[in-house]
């Protein structure tokens, strides 16, 4: 006969929501005194496998796999190399990566770089340091600089003019750098080689054994030049348009002089100034060269002069000139 009493004994041991098949005892016998998740004297195991495979093994897996790559595949294979390596790659870094044929592997950079090229992707694959390697489109530098929150890397004109003398005329001693700049280029060499543009290459021969210096790959890539073939010429230069010209002077930053050089610089009447002077120069420089050339006819009619036979003595008895 039931009632009408409840009974609050709860559900039975086991079922959800009851109390543990085990009682509080019996967990502490097992688990010990403490905390029973506390790891910190626990010394951990290796959990991961060392699948390391063998080198030459996969690669020669890796030869057979590429040659039955499609043209598309390969240019995406060398995408993903190009994309994480944090240095130009040259074809045969990719090919010791990729295992794909060396031609192939040229056909697809070329057929990549016409892909990824300037103004039209914002990544750019350019030749760089006899190697390859994926850049920003220097169209997007604004926004990519203003992202990474960097100063854009300048170079005073002391070190352009330094730099410039080194890559030309490499190897070179720091005397014949200064002779051609006309001071002293010993702070602005040792700036250059920290920043591992320029490089020792070994001393010369002769007296005192100069030191010669040279450009470095770190050069090469910093101005995104293939190789030192690259470098314009003098006559590239001069064939610049206005319009390139400015941007070369623009990028070429002023070298920190004495007071008032910026004050100068900034004045609307520097530039007439200086323009004034540069044509006085231009005459100047033309009379001079009027002057030589009038000095070289005069020379030259001065030693024809000399040049002639001078008349013979009267030999003795004979007899001399009248008296008038």
């Amino acid at each position: 006969m039931t009632t009408g009493r409840k009974t609050d004994k709860g559900p039975p041991p086991g079922t959800p929501g009851g109390p543990g098949p085990f009682s509080e005892d019996e967990i502490a016998a097992v688990t010990g005194p403490g905390d029973a998740g506390d790891l910190d004297e626990v010394e951990a195991i290796a959990i991961e496998e060392d699948a390391g495979p063998d080198l030459e093994t996969s690669f020669e897996k890796l030869v057979q796999k590429s040659r039955r790559l499609s043209e598309d595949r390969i240019r995406t294979v060398l995408q993903s190399v190009l994309f994480v390596a944090d240095k130009p790659l040259t074809v045969d870094q990719l090919f010791e990566s990729t295992g794909i044929d060396r031609e192939l592997i040229a056909k697809a950079l070329n057929q990549i770089s016409g892909l990824h090229r300037d103004g039209v992707n914002g990544i750019v694959l350019h030749e760089v340091a006899d190697g390859w390697q994926f850049r920003t489109d220097p169209h997007s530098a604004e926004y990519v600089r203003r992202y990474l929150r960097v100063k854009p890397q300048r170079l005073t004109r002391a070190a352009v003019e330094t730099l410039a003398i080194i890559a030309y005329r490499q190897p070179v001693t720091r005397p014949e750098v200064e002779d051609i700049r006309g001071v002293d280029c010993g702070a602005v060499i040792k700036a250059l080689m920290d920043r591992k543009l320029v490089k020792i290459l070994g001393k010369k021969e002769e007296v005192g054994r100069p030191i010669l210096y040279g450009t470095t790959r770190e050069f090469l890539e910093f101005f995104a030049l293939k190789d030192l073939a690259s470098l314009p010429t003098l006559r590239e230069f001069h064939e610049l348009t206005q319009e390139h010209r400015e941007i070369v002077e623009k990028e070429v930053a002023p070298v920190p002089g004495a007071a008032g050089t910026v004050e100068a610089l900034s004045d609307p009447g520097f530039q007439k100034r200086l323009d004034k002077n540069a044509a006085a120069s231009e005459a100047a420089l033309e009379k001079l060269e009027e002057a030589i050339e009038a000095a070289e006819k005069t020379q030259k009619a001065t030693s024809g002069l000399l040049t002639n036979t001078p008349p013979k003595p009267p030999e003795e008895g004979s007899p001399g000139p009248k008296p008038e």
